[in-house]
């Protein structure tokens, strides 16, 4: 089966409500459609993962963000300034959720959590589907992340619908998180990327211990 077609494949099987295991630039991920609370359910399931733990959103550009984000016009001149330095890429932000995603998404809260990354096979996915895709790491909720495809076969194989591991494989380094609030960017996790590096993109400076 040849890329397009495979992809073409998995963006019907998400459609239905399906769960695919896919690679990405930083780790192994568990795509369902995003807005679909069939699929999330299902991804929650494969995973094993607490109801109260929200699912982050992949991407494919920032225009496809606005289908579960809801952003302020001082946030989107931040979250556009990172987008145009640091997407595709192992930048996550977390924003104001749009009104109205499923419950599973976003575990209760008012916020989602969306980054654009470096991997062909989510990029085309989510642009075949016409909307974000789930990126959760394709592990077991407290194990470690899985990095390798017989591994992911091994471990995910009966818990999903499909798998790809097309493209480059995943370099193992999580992204990292900010919050985009206010006016404000702030750290919730800090991955590959230096936080540092975030804020003098931005013209800021590292808050004070």
């Amino acid at each position: 089966m040849d890329f397009q077609t495979e992809i073409l494949h998995a963006a019907q099987t998400l459609a239905q409500g399906g769960v695919v295991a896919v690679p990405t630039d930083t780790l192994y991920g568990l795509a369902a459609d995003a807005l679909n609370p069939d699929g999330l359910e299902r991804v929650y399931a494969a995973k094993g993962r607490p109801a109260d733990m929200p699912l982050p959103v992949l991407v494919s550009g920032w225009e496809q963000s606005r289908q579960v984000a809801a952003v302020s016009a001082v946030d989107e001149l931040l979250a556009r300034r990172l987008v145009e330095t640091y997407w595709p890429g192992p930048l996550t932000m977390v924003l104001p959720a749009a009104p109205g995603l499923p419950n599973r998404l976003t575990a209760g809260r008012d916020t989602v959590a969306v980054r654009m990354p470096d991997h062909p096979v989510p990029l085309a996915l989510a642009a075949a589907l016409g909307r974000p895709i789930t990126g959760t790491s394709a592990n077991r909720s407290g194990e470690p992340d899985i990095t390798d495809a017989d591994e992911l076969r091994r471990t995910l194989a009966s818990r999903v619908d499909g798998i790809i591991v097309a493209g480059p494989k995943p370099a193992g380094a999580a992204s990292t998180i900010v919050v985009v609030s206010g006016g404000i960017v702030s750290l919730l996790r800090e991955g590959v990327l230096p936080y540092e590096r975030v804020l003098e993109t931005l013209g800021m400076v590292m808050p004070f211990e």
